[in-house]
């Protein structure tokens, strides 16, 4: 099935070639999408679906949890902890299948996927910055 949608292909291309920064960038965003959709199934009463898009949430905020470099220092050991605050609040959004924990997690996903892309565009023109110096 992969090979005969080309954006499913596309995606898992993107995927495989991005490098640390980018793959959590998209993690983010996804995360942040699959919320949308959850907040919808919410609205809409349909809690399987909700529950769906919630566990898929918990799973990549669990992944980025497990993926930190506690020996980096404090900013990681600051992430684990709002990491593992949203984990609680995804679990109560998923068994009370209430709004006000999920858009909390959403909020703190777009203000630190803001940090994050900051953080890509410094990257960036520090590198274009010391190649026009060479």
């Amino acid at each position: 099935m992969l090979a005969h949608n080309p954006y499913a292909r596309y995606r898992q291309i993107e995927t495989h070639t991005a490098d640390g920064l980018d793959l959590v960038i998209m993690l983010y965003r996804g995360a942040i999408r699959m919320l949308g959709q959850a907040e919808d199934a919410i609205a809409g009463r349909n809690m399987s679906e909700a529950h769906n898009w919630l566990m898929r949430v918990q799973d990549i905020v669990h992944e980025l949890n497990l993926t930190l470099n506690l020996d980096a220092g404090e900013i990681a050991a600051n992430l684990r902890r709002i990491y593992d605050y949203m984990l609680e609040r995804l679990i109560e959004a998923n068994t009370t299948k209430s709004l006000t924990p999920l858009r909390e997690v959403k909020a703190l996903l777009s203000d630190l996927l803001d940090g994050w892309l900051d953080a890509r565009e410094r990257i960036q023109t520090g590198a274009h910055a010391a190649a026009a110096a060479a």
